[in-house]
């Protein structure tokens, strides 16, 4: 490892960069309901807050409804409060225990918005690469300066960090379009 570049270890961190858009983009709504829609949603209850999942069960009964049978009847008030304010544009209707959310329609102006959300986490994820991409040059300037590498080698593994960056770009680059087109399909 003194003498080389882990370059596994630098496409692993852009991998991960890329899992985290794919885990983002899946919480952002097309018209048709998933359980993953929920996912960033965040329950304030017993004194802290705790990510839905672990608050009730999400379900898929019918395309257009998601449920939420909430495992504490208590706090299923708290449930529905964080699902109206997490800025999805949905409205839960409380049962007791379960929760019911319907999901309406997309307008053309929700879409609109959800795209620019959508190319917001795909810029996060790319300033995300590059921080991995300046890590990787920083770690190579470091060193040829300690001469664990020559000017030759730093230039070689230079160019594969520029590569495999250039590469997941282009990948955030397609997975945008993709959700994008998805967005806007009426």
């Amino acid at each position: 490892m003194s003498e080389d570049i882990d370059l596994d270890d630098i496409e692993r961190r852009m991998r991960g960069a890329i899992d985290a858009l794919k885990h983002e983009f899946a919480g952002l709504r097309t018209g048709r309901a998933s359980t993953s829609l929920l996912d960033q949603v965040v329950v304030d209850v017993y004194g802290a807050s705790m990510p839905l999942n672990q608050v009730g069960t999400v379900s898929v009964p019918e395309a257009r409804m998601l449920s939420v049978q909430v495992w504490d009847k208590g706090n299923a008030s708290a449930v529905e409060k964080a699902i109206r304010n997490a800025g999805l544009g949905l409205n839960p209707m409380n049962d007791g225990q379960l929760i019911r959310i319907p999901i309406p329609e997309l307008n053309e102006e929700r879409r609109a918005e959800l795209a620019k959300v959508a190319a917001k986490y795909a810029e996060q994820c790319r300033i995300s690469l590059r921080n991995v991409r300046k890590g990787g040059m920083d770690t190579l300037k470091r060193m040829e300066k300690d001469k664990a590498i020559g000017e030759d080698d730093h230039k070689m593994y230079a160019d594969e960090v520029q590569d495999l960056t250039n590469k997941y770009v282009k990948l955030v680059d397609e997975t945008l379009a993709t959700k994008e087109q998805e967005i806007m399909q009426v």
